[in-house]
């Protein structure tokens, strides 16, 4: 749905305030140094033909928000591979999601048997650290062998 919502507005005629605001965005980037003169002609020629707003996206797709310098982009960049490296693999997610949901249900049961039976009762949510040490043994060892992937 939100890809024909985006469709549906890319279609749409865009209006004299909409084209002037890509024509600044041009100029700035021309300012910036990341257009010719010549691109930069071209472009804004484009920019007040334009009849959708597909079309004035277009004039943009390749260049990065006004204001922000290669290094800063560059860093941006740097800084999402950061993050998807550090992003456990979907399996690993599943597996956690499992193990933490076991475990509250556990702990939660133990709980009310604690508070209900007046003996002492063997804490059996203990086990349940048998498997967290393993799934967390796995987690570092998929962590490990995607790092020396990426080198």
């Amino acid at each position: 749905m939100a890809r024909d919502v985006r469709a549906d507005i890319e279609t749409m005629r865009a209006a004299d305030t909409d084209r002037q605001k890509v024509a600044d965005q041009l100029k700035t980037a021309l300012d910036e140094g990341r257009l010719t003169l010549h691109e930069y002609d071209e472009r804004v020629s484009s920019a007040y033909a334009s009849k959708t707003y597909q079309e004035l996206l277009m004039l943009l797709t390749d260049l990065p928000r006004p204001g922000l310098s290669a290094s800063e982009v560059r860093a941006r960049h740097e800084a999402e591979q950061r993050r998807r490296a550090r992003r456990l693999p979907t399996a690993m997610l599943v597996l956690w999601t499992i193990w933490a949901a076991l475990a509250v249900v556990n702990l939660v049961v133990y709980a009310l048997v604690e508070v209900s039976v007046e003996t002492d009762i063997y804490p059996w949510p203990v086990w349940l650290a048998v498997p967290g040490a393993a799934l967390a043994a796995v987690t570092v060892g998929v962590q490990v062998i995607r790092s020396q992937q990426r080198r």
